[in-house]
């Protein structure tokens, strides 16, 4: 248990240039943590009258009758109950941040995609007002599938708040920092970082450095987990440890606010006098947390060949089809290439799941041109992809020793849905028009006379 104690009326809460309490480490574990001494029940969850003049409420991220080892809620003690948060809603329009289903007929999905970096535009931008959706897949409605989106960010939201009622956004920066100041705690997050925003969490996001760019994925289905390792064993790959949530800080502050609510793909605003960031304890297993991508410990082929890209699984969250993830979250990082008389680098292939691909910094090896840090690649179901010319010739012709692939780190959102564009994705100029044109000098080497090597 974390406790610290504040005179009465104190933000607890850091500014955005000073530092906050820390984290506490795993993955699905049921924490508990309080801000002010005494102020989480032992024992119970709901007594007669909490200390401190506070309120007891859960916070559901499951149905109540979920299986235990699926169950996942959260008991606050807070200021005032979340019904407090809320006042009349005024539907609003954010015209860049699209969910699914997201068809437009005059945008063809089908096709093998790449996008340049998009630089932060001088505009002020927001959390809200600064994300660009790419795709969408499913249907936000059925709690199905996701949406890609680019977040470019360069103000901090003052006494402004958000939740989604649609879905956890996984975050994954690749310049800037970021602070998110949540209900249950305080997250910085940095490149090489990720963030998991549970669905329903109320936040506000400041900026540490900027102009911030990253990535996000919304993940309308069930949230997301660590892959099981099977003969892997216990060890290596994402490990529950590394994985870091924050311990409880609240805010007693009386400002005009303004909360911002996705819910079913739209957009509502409510107006309040006061910060929603009120609690001051709390227990459960369902939280926020970050994990450091340079903890991922990859494992692959000692000998030969080159294994399914699934081995670098980082997350997934299932779809009620055993072993067909509604969203995988994989990552190419840093590793050692070792395998003797084999094609390195990833092959060419066709999915049935759709690959969305982002460069966070450095060279992926398939193709060392053209897909650089902060740019994006489309790679839908069952059309076919893999490396350029240049790649197969090198990767097919290289003196095969143990070569490490260094300062290298990207990462795919795959999914079982198919991926459409929306019209920013294939209008805002950054998409790379030549990018099919990759594999048009891949030559045909066939030659039924040559026999057997």
């Amino acid at each position: 248990m974390t406790s610290h104690s504040l005179p009465k009326g104190m933000i607890r809460a850091a500014s955005v240039a000073g530092p906050h309490e820390g984290y506490m480490p795993g993955f699905g574990n049921d924490f508990e943590t309080e801000a002010l001494p005494g102020a989480l029940p032992q024992g119970m969850n709901s007594p007669q009258k909490c200390n401190y003049g506070l309120y007891g409420e859960q916070l559901s991220g499951t149905a109540f009758t979920a299986p235990s080892h699926q169950n996942e809620r959260t008991w606050c003690y807070r200021i005032r109950p979340s019904v407090k948060h809320t006042h009349r809603f005024k539907r609003i329009q954010v015209p860049h941040w699209k969910s699914a289903p997201l068809i437009d007929p005059e945008i063809m999905s089908l096709g093998q995609y790449r996008w340049d970096p998009v630089a932060v535009p001088s505009e002020p931008l927001t959390w809200v007002t600064g994300m660009r959706t790419m795709t969408t897949a499913g249907d936000v409605s059925t709690q199905t599938g996701m949406a890609s989106h680019m977040y470019l960010v360069n103000q901090s939201m003052q006494d402004e708040y958000f939740f989604s009622a649609d879905g956890e956004l996984l975050v994954v920066p690749q310049e800037g920092r970021l602070r998110f100041c949540t209900e249950l705690g305080i997250i910085d997050l940095e490149p090489r970082e990720i963030a998991i925003l549970p669905r329903g969490l109320v936040y506000r996001v400041e900026v540490l450095e900027g102009p911030a760019r990253g990535f996000v994925c919304e993940n309308y289905g069930q949230k997301f987990a660590l892959p099981g390792r099977g003969p892997i064993g216990a060890n290596c790959m994402a490990n529950r440890r590394d994985f870091k949530t924050p311990v409880a800080a609240f805010e007693d502050r009386d400002a005009p606010s303004k909360v911002y609510v996705k819910w079913a793909g739209m957009f509502h605003v409510t107006e309040i006098d006061h910060s929603p960031l009120d609690v001051v304890a709390w227990h459960g297993n369902y939280a926020p947390c970050k994990y450091d991508l340079r903890t991922y410990c990859p494992v692959g082929a000692i000998l030969f060949d080159h294994p399914d890209p699934s081995i670098f699984t980082v997350l997934t969250a299932p779809s009620g089809i055993e072993g067909t993830a509604n969203i995988d979250f994989v990552l190419f990082r840093e590793r050692w290439m070792v395998a003797e008389n084999t094609f390195r680098p990833p092959w060419y292939h066709k999915n049935v799941m759709s690959e969305l691909m982002g460069n966070i910094y450095g060279v992926y090896d398939a193709k060392p041109k053209g897909f650089v840090p902060g740019g994006m690649s489309l790679h839908n179901c069952m059309i076919p992809h893999g490396p350029d010319r240049n790649a197969f010739e090198g990767a097919s012709n290289a003196a095969l020793k143990p070569e490490k692939l260094d300062e290298t780190m990207s990462f795919m959102f795959e999914t079982r849905f198919p991926q459409h564009l929306t019209p920013w994705a294939a209008t805002n100029g950054h998409a790379q028009e030549d990018y099919i044109d990759c594999w048009g000098s891949l030559e045909k080497k066939f030659d039924g006379t040559t026999g057997i090597k």
